[in-house]
């Protein structure tokens, strides 16, 4: 069924999409210089911060550093961080459907382009509204809370800033759920399947107790993920990756599932839904590390679905939430 085009944007209307980042480069020093920020970030990890300041200077980044560079280089693409290039594709494939009227910018919460770089050339362009886009369908203080908090926190010093419109997050929208299902059917085409996990970031259960959306979202999108692909109930599960620190995380683990159904001899196929753009997430631990315990608990076909980047479906159903907020 043809839908209607989508509304056209008020005049000078700019359109921020926003992502967490990635670091400059897949060097040592680069992903010390990234995992600081990120893991300096409060919304991120609520510590005590002295404590936490020594942990991370002294522990964690000169243990992580090297060994996550070493990750970063055997997912890095020849033009750069997988997630900025697909996201910037992302973002020049909504600028051509929406047109030159309409700027679109991309900006990181950690690293370049910057959420300031991308502030600053929106209103370069004269925008008198920005829409922001964080581009996660599921909400949390940990992705698009950081993200708005520092948006607000730019155009607070800035004078006769334009107006800021946070767009919601989209956990089971029609042509979101559209196109993620349309890439599950072309990534599993000739094979049989007999099970699907829906694998999304891991979550701290302290910070759902504390009244983070998060779990909530991403059983939204799974129960609709699983109705538009007409999975019976027994036939999907939704598990959660990339646990840090001892404190109990959201469960299952997506690891000891897919190791359970390699056991049992399942065809699985793994969906990340968390994740708008391919990333370390999805192309190392998932497609690499995933792949591998799942042959090595005596599994034979595991399919990893591919993130929709700038699928063309996805800049369809993009546009609609951009439009219509």
């Amino acid at each position: 069924m043809t839908q209607p085009p989508a509304p056209r944007l008020p005049p000078r209307t700019g359109i921020l999409l926003a992502n967490l980042g990635s670091p400059a480069e897949p060097s040592r020093a680069a992903v010390r210089l990234f995992l600081d920020e990120f893991l300096g970030d409060p919304l991120v990890v609520d510590a005590h911060p002295l404590l936490w300041w020594i942990v991370r200077k002294c522990i964690i980044l000169p243990l992580r550093s090297k060994r996550s560079a070493e990750l970063y280089r055997s997912i890095w693409m020849p033009e750069g961080s997988p997630i900025l290039v697909h996201s910037e594709a992302m973002r020049a494939g909504l600028a051509q459907r929406l047109g030159p009227e309409v700027p679109v910018v991309l900006g990181m919460r950690y690293g370049e382009p910057s959420l300031e770089r991308a502030l600053g050339e929106l209103e370069r362009r004269g925008v008198r509204e920005i829409r922001l886009l964080s581009l996660f369908p599921q909400a949390s203080r940990t992705t698009s809370g950081t993200i708005e908090a520092r948006v607000r926190e730019l155009l607070a010093g800035r004078p006769s800033a334009p107006r800021l419109s946070v767009l919601p997050p989209f956990p089971s929208d029609p042509g979101w759920i559209a196109a993620v299902a349309d890439s599950f059917h072309r990534a599993v085409a000739g094979r049989e399947i007999d099970h699907v996990v829906f694998s999304l970031h891991g979550l701290p259960v302290r910070y759902v107790d504390e009244g983070d959306p998060y779990r909530d979202h991403c059983e939204e999108s799974a129960r609709a993920l699983a109705a538009h692909l007409e999975l019976d109930q027994g036939a999907w599960t939704l598990a959660y990756q990339s646990r840090f620190g001892r404190e109990p995380w959201l469960a299952p683990d997506t690891v000891e599932v897919v190791r359970s159904l390699a056991r049992d001899g399942a065809r699985v196929a793994v969906l990340t839904p968390g994740f708008i753009a391919d990333c370390l997430e999805t192309l190392e631990e998932i497609g690499l590390r995933l792949t591998e315990v799942f042959r090595e608990a005596g599994g034979e076909e595991l399919t990893v679905v591919p993130c929709l980047n700038s699928d063309p479906k996805w800049l369809e159903a993009l546009e609609r939430l951009v439009s219509a907020g």
